[in-house]
């Protein structure tokens, strides 16, 4: 079992201090480097190791995130006992992008990040010392993952996913939404333009995100983007919001052959992914005998959809959840 750690319940009383202390400390530390994806796409990551850790876990961010956002989620891993290794996915943070409007959220298949990460996994994963391997994945990075393990189901010991993106909240009927989407494939300007009500990159204020509560945490990835424009992206294109959603189909329809031990984790206040395709992933799942952890999500009570860099109080029950996973199948 493993032994909590109380600082995670109270770290933004002094966050200030810890982030330009500590944290910044163990950022020094990395070592980034990078490798070639599909069709010859730069594909950044970053690692944290130990010679004393026989343990990793892989970190899959969401859509336009960065590694370098996810500097203290490796800080508390690493301190838990975890080597850490965070890919940038093709198209944002650190990575080549597709377009030449680098705020465009982009792909031309989905499947192009699974290759990208299992190339990833079979370079710098799998040689490694490791006695066990982990994944935890967020939003985008969580279906990415879960599709990775539904081609190669025996690469990793357990997943954990929050807020996995298995369906997207759309504000428009699904039968309009498949119109629009499928008129918008059929010509290439629209088609890799920004989807409707979206645009560029801006830096919206912390009242109106939907994102996390906490306002420190907020407002540090925010001057990620401010400090380093070339991370910044925008909404997603037509194309992409296709691709995405066709990835919902196959992991939804691949769950009852998933045999992996997996936690998923859904935000009680959810306003991106669609909380219904967790519970039903996990009763496909348990229908077919392979139940998810704890047979249904683990819900954080008020938490947005960034669980993970959420106020203390809702960022420690799902941490403290996510590690403990993992012990457990050491």
């Amino acid at each position: 079992m493993f032994q909590q750690q109380k600082d995670w319940e109270t770290r933004e009383n002094a966050f200030a201090a810890f982030a330009m202390g500590p944290l910044t400390d163990f950022w020094r530390q990395r070592e980034e480097a990078e490798f070639r994806g599909v069709d010859n796409v730069a594909v950044r990551f970053v690692r944290f190791c130990s010679a004393h850790h026989d343990r990793v876990v892989v970190i899959c961010p969401g859509r336009i995130e960065s590694y370098v956002k996810y500097a203290e989620l490796a800080y508390d891993l690493f301190h838990s006992g975890f080597d850490v290794l965070i890919i940038d996915h093709r198209g944002q943070g650190r990575s080549g992008r597709m377009l030449s409007d680098t705020h465009r959220g982009h792909v031309v298949k989905f499947s192009d990040y699974v290759d990208d990460l299992a190339a990833f996994w079979e370079q710098e994963v799998a040689p490694g010392h490791w006695r066990k391997r982990f994944i935890l994945a967020h939003s985008m990075g969580g279906a990415i993952a879960t599709l990775f393990l539904q081609r190669y189901p025996h690469q990793c010991d357990a997943l954990a996913l929050c807020a996995p993106m298995f369906g997207i909240i759309m504000r428009l009927p699904e039968w309009m939404v498949r119109h629009i989407l499928d008129w918008a494939e059929g010509h290439q300007r629209l088609r890799e333009g920004y989807a409707i009500g979206t645009g560029r990159w801006r830096a919206l204020p912390f009242s109106l995100n939907v994102l996390t509560h906490s306002r420190q945490r907020y407002r540090r990835n925010l001057r990620f983007y401010a400090d380093e424009p070339r991370l910044r992206v925008g909404g997603p294109t037509y194309h992409w919001v296709r691709e995405g959603i066709i990835a919902g189909e196959q992991i939804i329809a691949g769950a009852p052959n998933d045999t992996l031990p997996t936690l998923i984790i859904q935000a009680e206040e959810e306003r991106v992914v669609d909380n219904r395709m967790h519970d039903r992933y996990c009763e496909l799942r348990a229908m077919a005998g392979h139940p998810c952890d704890g047979d249904k999500p683990l819900v954080i009570q008020g938490a947005y959809h960034e669980i993970l860099f959420e106020k203390d109080a809702m960022r420690s029950v799902a941490l403290n959840a996510i590690v403990d996973f993992f012990y457990r199948h050491t």
